[in-house]
């Protein structure tokens, strides 16, 4: 167990400066800056700019500077949010994106594994078709798309939800929903798989010649181990929700960490885009090793190595 916590942190460092590598060359390679766009910028203003910025540096030096800053916790000053690090926008933006991530997160398992069950339960009933029909439709339709309907329905149709804004649990609720009814369908489509594969193996039937009822049996032996390929997807899914929620939170106007990733790519902020995007690895890391650990809770037979 000691080994295993060690190989992966020690993969994770190695992760983080592969990807802080690779994000450097790649920013490196385009043209421009922060202040290109701007007009009639005074050569004296914009040489303080770059010197701020260790921009006027040769490349190597330049590496090495924001690679031993960064190894310090400190991700550098934002070069478009005057007086703003990176660190003070990311303390600000991660708790109103993770929040919504949360939420979304919480319905796609419950309507995932829901509508999964049910469809394992009774396989080839008008249930197992319309539930995995929707989750098809669910997986193909864009989030902004829903989240244009939602608006439509839940807001000038039916006034349930305010359009738009943060701050309140009413405000919360249909971004949440818009973000997570993709990973809900796809999470009921895995669970009716692992549970339709674990209701037709030995100790299930062995189960079922017990007396136990057909939900005793689904719930308390199948399920855990129809778990598994859910929790797999979980890892992925959690990033992918921080990450896709750019256009939930441009849609609704929620000031999360999305939206100051899609501005930081537009302006070239290249110190943002760099610490998000080692945040975002970070985050995707933690998730699959969480996902790892917790395969040793369903299913003993699983040894971590």
């Amino acid at each position: 167990m000691t080994w295993f916590f060690v190989r992966r942190l020690l993969g994770l460092v190695v992760t983080l400066w592969v990807v802080f590598t690779v994000s450097f060359l790649l920013m490196l390679a385009v043209p421009g800056g922060p202040y290109s766009a701007e007009r009639n910028l005074p050569p004296e203003l914009e040489a303080n700019f770059k010197h701020r910025y260790r921009t006027d540096l040769p490349w190597y030096e330049q590496y090495t500077f924001d690679l031993s800053r960064d190894l310090t916790g400190d991700l550098g000053m934002s070069s478009r949010l005057q007086d703003f690090s990176v660190n003070q926008v990311i303390k600000e933006g991660l708790p109103i994106s993770a929040s919504l991530g949360i939420f979304a997160l919480f319905f796609a398992i419950v309507l995932g594994l829901s509508a999964g069950i049910v469809s394992a339960l009774y396989r080839g009933s008008i249930a197992d078709f319309s539930l995995m029909s929707l989750a098809t439709v669910g997986i193909a339709i864009p989030s902004f798309v829903v989240a244009g309907l939602a608006i439509m329905l839940f807001v000038f149709v039916i006034p349930i939800f305010p359009a738009a804004g943060w701050g309140t649990l009413r405000q919360l609720v249909l971004p949440s929903l818009c973000l997570g009814l993709a990973y809900a369908a796809e999470i009921a489509r895995i669970t009716r798989t692992g549970m339709l594969d674990a209701l037709s193996q030995d100790y299930v039937r062995t189960a079922r010649a017990k007396g136990l009822s057909e939900f005793m049996v689904a719930i308390r032996h199948a399920l855990p181990t129809a778990l598994l390929p859910v929790v797999s997807y979980l890892g992925p899914a959690v990033a992918g929700i921080l990450t896709g929620s750019v256009v939930i939170e441009k849609i609704f106007a929620i000031p999360g960490l999305g939206w100051h990733f899609v501005q930081a790519a537009l302006q070239r902020d290249l110190t943002l885009a760099m610490g998000l995007v080692l945040l975002y690895t970070v985050l995707l890391y933690t998730m699959n090793f969480i996902v790892d650990l917790s395969y040793g809770i369903l299913d003993p037979r699983v040894e971590l190595k």
